[in-house]
């Protein structure tokens, strides 16, 4: 029975080191209003634990039992309690939003924070990194009033933790539902053939409207991306025989001009030739030998016409 006094003050001892590591900690981070709080807990605690060590002894130990309770209750669960409570870790991708009794006190950086406990201080985390939403496929009526489905996707993330937590109730929604909007306004003032050829230039635009919107929220909107522009069937098809017409057009074109090149070079040549009547006859003796490598049965060799009024003449 007289290790009891011992080991009560062992049991002391080591908690009120336990104490003293945590009040270090708040005024190594800074945090004088929390460290001066466990500085004060800490006197009001060690008087109550000298107090009991000086009652505690092994003659009355069991006749204070009873009366005894409640002090050792205080003494061995508050510090137990009390200070892991008043811890806050804050990872590197997280920013804390501090509200102290109701009012905003500022933001936590990452690492280990300390504060009040009881529901004195309130911490909001706030993630940093960036978000992804998915628009929905909305039906827009174009400016040349053509029914499209057109969905998107925006990239952004939280620029100011404060005004993201005191500004808006619901960042994520309040973001996805004005992207919404601003696509439907934005995407039905242009023609569908600049919504399909100016894709970039409307991402832009969509962006840096959506931007400024949310700027008062403290979001910050990197990039939205037009994924697909989903037209009717019937528009499809008229697309396809637009674009089918328009082929048959360059291809007709193209044809006349080679037609027309050719027509120049047989002009060309044709002047060539006439300046020297031997040509013509070493012009026929080349197309003779390209008849004769085809091994055909049959040549057919063109005489010029002088060459019949020759004979004529002599008939």
């Amino acid at each position: 029975m007289k290790l009891v006094p011992t080991v009560f003050s062992v049991i002391i001892i080591v908690e009120a080191v336990w104490w003293i590591v945590w009040m270090a900690l708040a005024f190594a981070r800074k945090i004088y209003a929390n460290f001066f709080f466990m500085l004060a807990t800490f006197i009001v605690w060690g008087f109550l634990a000298y107090l009991g060590i000086r009652n505690v002894s092994a003659v009355t130990m069991i006749e204070k039992a009873i009366g005894s309770f409640g002090l050792l209750l205080v003494l061995f669960v508050v510090p137990i309690v009390l200070l892991p409570g008043m811890v806050v870790i804050i990872t590197e991708y997280q920013r804390g939003v501090l509200f102290r009794l109701g009012r905003l006190a500022g933001t936590l950086n990452p690492g280990l924070n300390i504060i009040f406990p009881f529901g004195i201080d309130r911490v909001w985390k706030m993630d940093l990194r960036t978000f992804t939403i998915d628009v929905a496929k909305q039906e827009i009526i174009t400016k040349d009033n053509v029914p499209v489905m057109v969905d998107a996707v925006v990239y952004f993330n939280v620029s100011n933790p404060v005004l993201a937590v005191t500004k808006v109730e619901n960042y994520t929604n309040s973001t996805t539902l004005l992207a919404q909007t601003i696509l439907r306004s934005v995407l039905g003032q242009h023609e569908l053939d600049d919504m399909l050829s100016q894709r970039a230039q409307l991402n832009e635009v969509l962006k840096n409207l959506l931007d400024e919107a949310t700027d008062p929220w403290g979001i910050k909107v990197t990039a939205v991306e037009i994924k697909s522009v989903e037209l009717p069937d019937t528009m499809k098809r008229a697309m396809a025989k637009q674009a089918e017409a328009e082929r048959e057009r360059r291809a007709k074109i193209i044809a006349a001009d080679g037609e027309y090149q050719a027509a120049q070079k047989l002009l060309e040549a044709a002047q060539v030739i006439s300046k020297d009547p031997a040509a013509i006859q070493l012009r026929y003796l080349q197309t003779l030998t390209e008849i004769a490598v085809e091994k055909n049965s049959t040549i057919l060799f063109p005489l010029p016409m002088e060459l019949l009024k020759v004979f004529g003449t002599k008939g």
